[in-house]
C-alpha cells in the first residue's frame, strides 16, 4: 500500500501532489521563485502563450478538402457514373460531393476560429509569488514553479495545481 505522499519518479509534475510538485520544480513554497530564475526559466521554457495560429488561407483550405477520402470516393462515383451514362446519378454525387467539402470547410473555419477565440480569453495578468513579494506578470510570462495567488472569480492563466 502506498502512502499518499509517495508517487512515482515517472508521474508528471502536474499529477503530483502539492509539495512534491514544489519541491520537484526548486520553488521555495514561502518565496516563491527569484526573479533571476524566473527569467531564466522563461528563456529555456519560452512563453506561457498558445502558438499564433497561422491562417490558412480560405482557397487553400477549400482545396484540402479534397484529400478527405470520402470526397475522392465520391470523385471517382461521379467519375464512373459519367462513364456509364448515368448524367441524372453523377449529378446527384456531385450535389453531395459538394455538400461534403462546404461542411468540411465550415467545421474547419469555425475550429479555427474557435482557437483564436481561446488566445482572446485567457488571462492577460497573474499574480505570483517572486522573492517573496506578490507580483503581477503578464501571464505569458508565467514559468513552471510559479506559485500563483489567486482570488474568487480569477481566470487560472496557465496549466496550474491546486493546493487545496
Amino acid at each position: 500500500m502506498r502512502l499518499l505522499t509517495e508517487h512515482p519518479l515517472d508521474q508528471p509534475p502536474y499529477a503530483l501532489p502539492p509539495a512534491a510538485a514544489v519541491a520537484h520544480f526548486g520553488t521555495d513554497p514561502v518565496r516563491g521563485l527569484t526573479r533571476s530564475e524566473a527569467a531564466r526559466r522563461l528563456t529555456s521554457a519560452g512563453p506561457n502563450e498558445l502558438p499564433a495560429a497561422v491562417r490558412t488561407p480560405a482557397w487553400r483550405m477549400l482545396l484540402a478538402q479534397g484529400k478527405n477520402v470520402l470526397i475522392m470516393i465520391l470523385l471517382v462515383a461521379i467519375g464512373l457514373s459519367l462513364l456509364l451514362g448515368h448524367t441524372a446519378e453523377a449529378v446527384a454525387i456531385a450535389v453531395i460531393a459538394l455538400f461534403a467539402v462546404m461542411l468540411g470547410f465550415i467545421q474547419e473555419r469555425r475550429a479555427e476560429r474557435a482557437l483564436e477565440a481561446l488566445r482572446r480569453m485567457s488571462a492577460p495578468h497573474a499574480t505570483v509569488i517572486r522573492d517573496g513579494e506578490a507580483d503581477e506578470v503578464p501571464s505569458r510570462d508565467l514559468v513552471p514553479g510559479d506559485i500563483l495567488l489567486l482570488e474568487a472569480g480569477d481566470i487560472v492563466p496557465a496549466d496550474a495545481q491546486s493546493s487545496s
